[in-house]
């Protein structure tokens, strides 16, 4: 799942008209964030974005295939599919991808904060243990005679 440098470093070319731009290292290839934000996947000099039930159907246009690694003997699809060849070629052209991809990584977000926020109204409240009040006076303060 490796990838060049080079293939690293014009993926950062391109997405740049789109936000900040960082690559990490990640499981053999590079995950790449925009504005600090998960929307790419690099690996084996290709580049994955970020895709959902609202840009699918742009990226099956483009017959842009998923990114599918294996598991176990089994193949695990993910929500990334490979960016257009034509969006490859200049930052102009992959800009409007990136903005998909962008928008599919905050939607993510807010699923996920939303699913987060309903299992913790979910999960049963503890009661705080009681108090044991103390018979020796506070630090700092003298006991009366």
């Amino acid at each position: 799942m490796a990838s060049s440098n080079d293939f690293v470093h014009h993926v950062s070319e391109l997405l740049a008209p789109a936000g900040r731009v960082m690559v990490k290292r990640m499981f053999g290839g590079h995950g790449v964030y925009l504005d600090g934000l998960f929307m790419a996947i690099i690996a084996e000099d290709e580049l994955y974005l970020k895709a959902d039930d609202v840009t699918r159907a742009a990226f099956d246009a483009e017959s842009c295939a998923p990114f599918v690694y294996s598991k176990d003997g089994k193949n695990m699809t993910m929500s990334y599919r490979r960016a257009p060849d034509e969006a490859m070629d200049a930052p102009h052209l992959m800009l409007p991808w990136a903005r998909r991809a962008l928008e599919a990584a905050l939607r993510a977000r807010a699923a996920n904060a939303v699913l987060k926020k309903s299992a913790a109204k979910a999960a049963p409240k503890s009661k705080p243990a009681a108090k044991v009040k103390s018979s020796r006076p506070a630090a700092g303060k003298k006991r009366s005679a």
